[in-house]
């Protein structure tokens, strides 16, 4: 839980000088963009959200954007002193209402809505809301990835299977994840205990004609694909440092979900050919 105090300071009979202000405005920014990096926005997004919010007070910020780290240098346009803030990525996970949200609000600063003063208290709210329950969160993942099964022409039984496997490896990665686990790891545990219990449904009688379908869609909840597409538009961009981070750490996933779905296959003795 992230709180204000880092960017409303109290003031009683103490000054706040030019330098202390644009300190504050730059560990705002900041933290700010270490909350984007980690919901998932590209860094052309990060850039302009940031110069947008910083053009409205006259400062020019400068940034480098990693994969993990973020380091943001404004500049004041008048007396042109400058200060620096570093900040490492905040781990919030893939969230299109954090991204969106945090969005408009570079939007409120630079039409003067709202002051950067007001901006902590309204950053404190958007990071610190509750997401959306696990339980729907689960029900939408289960659905999406059995109708994946169905558009790649699995029969009904299949998307059964596909939907008990999702609902099960789902489960474990929330699980896992609570408990602070390297992603990596979670997502080979989470492929190899879908691939089982996949395969494993397979040796039910007559449950379906396309069993190597729900076997290969067991799985497809964990595909990183957002990774994937940011590393694309960060490439485009110029950002290829960030570019590449997110790129290995999208194919280190991916091998891991391999991983996981070959150890399974060779547990239950199954040799799909998918074709």
């Amino acid at each position: 839980m992230v709180s204000t105090d880092i960017f409303v300071e109290e003031i009683d009979t103490v000054v706040e000088t030019e330098g202390d202000k644009i300190r504050r405005y730059a560990e705002f920014l900041a933290v700010y963009a270490s909350y984007m990096l980690g919901c998932g926005a590209t860094c052309i997004r990060i850039e302009k959200n940031l110069r947008r919010m910083a053009n409205a007070v006259g400062l020019q910020v400068d940034m480098i954007i990693l994969s993990h780290h973020v380091t943001v240098i404004c500049t004041d346009n008048r007396s042109g002193i400058k200060k620096q803030s570093i900040r490492r990525l905040h781990p919030t996970g893939i969230s299109f209402e954090i991204n969106t949200r945090l969005s408009e609000l570079s939007w409120k600063i630079a039409e003067k809505k709202v002051s950067f003063e007001e901006a902590g208290s309204i950053f404190y709210r958007i990071v610190n809301r509750k997401p959306m329950t696990n339980d729907r969160i689960l029900l939408l993942v289960v659905l999406a990835n059995a109708s994946f099964c169905h558009l790649f022409g699995g029969d009904w039984g299949s998307m059964l299977i596909v939907g008990v496997a999702t609902f099960i490896g789902y489960l474990a990665k929330v699980l896992m994840l609570s408990r602070g686990w390297d992603d990596k790891i979670v997502w080979l545990i989470c492929a190899f205990i879908s691939a089982l219990c996949a395969a494993g449904m397979n040796y039910i009688p007559d449950i379906t004609v396309t069993p190597n379908w729900s076997i290969a869609a067991s799985v497809l909840y964990l595909i990183p694909g957002i990774p994937y597409i940011n590393s694309i538009s960060d490439c485009i961009d110029g950002h290829y440092l960030c570019s590449i981070g997110r790129l290995i750490h999208a194919l280190a996933l991916t091998i891991c979900i391999a991983l996981g779905l070959t150890a399974g296959l060779l547990i239950a003795n199954i040799k799909p050919m998918i074709g």
